[in-house]
């Protein structure tokens, strides 16, 4: 039986804009993740910033086996580098390092909080994880790029 030429099929603009709307999500999930790292009782600074990220990485070696010195190394730079990814993605710099990156980094995130058995957070970074999959899945269809990959 033949198919029926009144089915409609995706075309490569339809994998465009879903790219670019995936693009869109993470990028912005990824600066406002960053910001919200400098923010203490409604004020935002980089006294803020430190006295949050030494919090977290207390927290995190107080409930688990993983040593200070490696939670604050991962904590002190985690806004900073939420911020790059998330600039990186919105403009389109060399979009698929950046959605490697940010898919390790969600992979690091979700390896603290499996260490102190937060079951929540990891499903929740597991869902960032897997819309980080489906960008890299389609972002041969990327259009509008400050520095575009080469494509295949």
């Amino acid at each position: 039986m033949a198919e029926s030429p009144d089915r409609p099929t995706t075309g490569p603009r339809e994998f465009t804009w879903a790219f670019l709307l995936l693009r869109l999500f993470l990028a912005l999930r990824a600066l406002m993740s960053g910001v919200e790292k400098f923010e203490l009782g409604g004020s935002y600074s980089l006294e803020n910033y430190t006295t949050s990220m030494t919090r977290m990485a207390t927290g995190i070696t107080g409930a688990s086996f993983l040593p200070l010195w490696a939670t604050k190394a991962f904590a002190l730079p985690l806004g900073y580098v939420l911020l790059l990814l998330g600039v990186g993605l919105l403009l389109g710099l060399k979009t698929r390092l950046m959605l490697l990156l940010m898919g390790l980094l969600y992979i690091a995130l979700a390896f603290g909080l499996m260490a102190v058995q937060q079951g929540d957070g990891v499903a929740w970074l597991g869902v960032h994880l897997g819309l980080v999959v489906a960008a890299l899945l389609l972002v041969r269809h990327e259009r509008w790029a400050v520095w575009p990959d080469q494509h295949d």
